[in-house]
């Protein structure tokens, strides 16, 4: 009776033009799902997130992905509402080192949000990174404690991003694969090239790990193997140079783990890098005001003009982006100007002798590009420290895990999932995502494998640790 009365009003409305009826069937989906399997809702937000379409609305400082984000947002109140209540929250998780940095990094944002310039803008950038931790790190940590739930996390993100990726080397394809072309070719589905790169970047790692996987079928290492060689082809029509450097980054970090370099000393020598760099700034800079290759479609003149910071557009504007966060950061060096605020506020501070032809006043043209320099403006210098710290939180982590794991396939996980972030945490130096849905996924959840593989499946058989789930 339900069903005829539903087709029968349905019917009316398409008649008259009004399609939103459609949705009813879904939403009615997702909300059975919350209430009665959250995880399934969890991992169906996972496939549905490449697939998200971005909405933006530039003028009022908001944007929205559907149907993701609502998603999110609903699964958000759930959580809050049962936390609240219940208590849930293992305290494992609470009091894990990576939790902790996450969640001062939170309160942190909060503080500056109450002391922001557009305080709107800041609050909903607020409760975006909360929808983000909450599916991607809380409840997937939870999810987490069965193993096959991490790869199927990880698989249930890769699927559609496949489909995402041949429409934009079809549709990129027919613009003769040249260069500029590739900086919009992926959307609806990714803003740009460069958050398209970077989540190629963060997946070959681990599909690398896949191949390797020897509790695989043939079968299963060949698909991985296939689907590698379409995520490799992607990321060099992408043009993205970040994702590009962030790989060979990765692949440097691979190689100090397998030499069993001790932690502290990459700490010590990140500090020596940092303070030389300091020292040597104007010789570095000269050095490379020499480079006047720009980018190209030719791969190697592509890389070459990384480093070009005398005519490359792309490289001057973000010198002039990251130029205008110190100046802002001089302004307000604790509070900043408010998480969100930064392409709202910037114009002010830049200096014409900076601008670039593509250079813009009307706050359309991006963030400050930069995860560390960002916050640095947005929220003061424990913004920026914060979120740094929870890099080196992270990473202490995994290496801890890979050098302690025994069983193979559990140490392979941890390898891809740790070098995917490492290529985010270099990408992060010259781009920040954190504040899409598309990133974030990734993102928190594999930030979320490495705790959940520290707090559940550390000393057991990967084997042992499914039987009892």
């Amino acid at each position: 009776m339900l069903s005829a009365l539903f087709i029968a009003v349905n019917t009316a409305m398409i008649a008259m033009e009004a399609y939103f009826f459609n949705l009813i069937p879904a939403l009615l989906l997702i909300m059975l799902l919350a209430f009665f399997s959250i995880d399934k809702l969890i991992l169906l937000t996972v496939f549905l997130t490449p697939l998200s379409i971005n909405l933006k609305d530039t003028d009022a400082g908001l944007g929205l992905s559907l149907p993701a984000e609502p998603i999110l947002f609903g699964i958000m109140v759930l959580y809050l509402l049962k936390v609240l209540h219940e208590g849930v929250m293992e305290r494992k998780i609470l009091y894990h080192p990576v939790t902790l940095s996450i969640l001062f990094n939170l309160f942190w944002i909060f503080m500056t949000c109450l002391t922001s310039e557009m305080p709107v803008i800041s609050f909903k950038f607020l409760v975006s990174r909360i929808w983000f931790l909450v599916t991607f790190y809380f409840l997937a940590i939870h999810l987490f404690k069965k193993f096959s739930r991490i790869k199927q996390f990880q698989w249930l993100y890769i699927a559609p991003f496949i489909i995402v990726i041949f429409y934009t080397l079809i549709n990129h394809a027919m613009h003769g694969f040249e260069e500029k072309p590739a900086n919009w070719v992926m959307t609806p589905f990714y803003n740009d090239h460069t958050i398209y790169g970077a989540v190629l970047a963060m997946f070959i790692p681990l599909l690398i790990c896949f191949c390797l996987n020897s509790k695989y079928s043939t079968f299963l290492r060949w698909l991985s193997f296939i689907i590698l060689a379409l995520f490799i082809v992607a990321t060099v029509f992408s043009y993205t140079r970040a994702a590009w450097v962030s790989l060979a980054g990765a692949l440097v970090v691979y190689l100090i783990m397998v030499l069993r370099v001790k932690y502290k000393y990459l700490l010590g020598a990140l500090a020596v890098a940092t303070v030389l760099g300091t020292i040597y700034s104007t010789e570095i800079v000269m050095s490379l005001e020499r480079n006047r290759q720009d980018s190209s479609q030719d791969f190697a003149e592509h890389i070459q003009s990384v480093s070009n910071i005398s005519s490359d557009a792309s490289n001057l504007e973000r010198l002039n982006r990251w130029s205008c966060a110190i100046r802002m950061f001089y302004e307000r060096p604790f509070f900043g100007w408010g998480p969100g605020t930064y392409s709202f506020q910037y114009a002010p501070f830049q200096l014409k002798r900076e601008e670039t032809i593509i250079s813009t006043h009307a706050g359309t043209g991006g963030n400050a590009h930069s995860e560390y320099i960002g916050p640095l403006s947005e929220s003061g210098v424990l913004g920026a420290l914060s979120f740094i710290a929870i890099a080196l939180v992270i990473t202490g982590t995994g290496f801890r895990l890979y050098y302690t794991l025994k069983d193979k396939e559990a140490k392979l996980l941890v390898l891809g999932t740790l070098l995917g972030l490492m290529t985010y945490f270099i990408h992060g130096a010259m781009n920040n995502f954190l504040d899409s849905d598309k990133a974030s996924a990734p993102f928190w959840g594999f930030t979320a494998v490495i705790v959940a593989m520290d707090l559940y499946h550390r000393e057991q058989k990967t084997e042992e640790v499914q039987v009892k789930a």
